[in-house]
């Protein structure tokens, strides 16, 4: 067992245990009747000062585009929401299931898209060797626990939708290189998790 392991353990049963203050869901899904199961690995890694592992999506690709997002996709048939962030992760960054100790899965997230998302909370090691696809990846990087899941860096933004305006969560990380926008799902996520982790107790 690792200290982080133990303390992101510790966070996650005694989160999950009662039902969280505020949970953002996605304003867009009250026409969609069926989701396809997907799940997501929220990959933390041990550094003295833990972070997150996010990726951008290429921009070239058919669905968002550019767009930062945690490793994941569909479930196939027959697997867990851990089997199948676990084999996105793979895909996505090679990372090896064996390289990967998972806690536990959090909150479904519902998303205009149609998708029906299954967190899965894991811890990694700082040095372990991630090689990205290129047809997925444009970049990977890590984001501060720290920052990501502090509700002062979780921002509500408002964009036009439909001829309505919709809500969402906005949090912008700098890395000395460039800024970092994460919003849409994976900030909702964040903003969710934040809830349940409760990093700053």
């Amino acid at each position: 067992m690792s200290a982080l392991f133990d303390d992101v353990s510790r966070r996650f049963a005694a989160g999950h245990a009662a039902a969280p203050l505020d949970m953002w869901t996605d304003p867009r899904i009250h026409d969609i009747e069926h989701f396809t199961p997907a799940a997501v690995l929220i990959a933390i890694t041990e550094r003295e000062r833990p972070g997150i592992l996010l990726l951008h999506r290429p921009s070239t690709m058919r669905a968002h585009p550019g767009q930062i997002a945690f490793p994941g996709g569909r479930i196939d048939a027959g697997e867990s929401p851990v089997q199948a962030a676990l084999r996105e992760a793979n895909e996505e960054l090679g990372i090896r299931s064996e390289d990967v100790r998972v806690i536990g899965s959090s909150d479904l997230y519902r998303t205009g898209s149609g998708y029906e998302i299954t967190p899965v909370v894991a811890v990694i090691r700082a040095d372990i060797d991630i090689h990205p696809n290129p047809a997925e990846v444009a970049q990977w990087f890590e984001a501060p626990v720290d920052f990501v899941l502090n509700p002062a860096n979780q921002h509500t933004r408002m964009l036009d939708y439909e001829d309505r305006k919709i809500s969402f969560v906005e949090i912008i990380w700098n890395d000395t290189r460039q800024d970092h926008i994460i919003w849409g799902v994976t900030g909702a996520i964040l903003h969710n998790l934040a809830n349940r982790l409760n990093w700053h107790d």
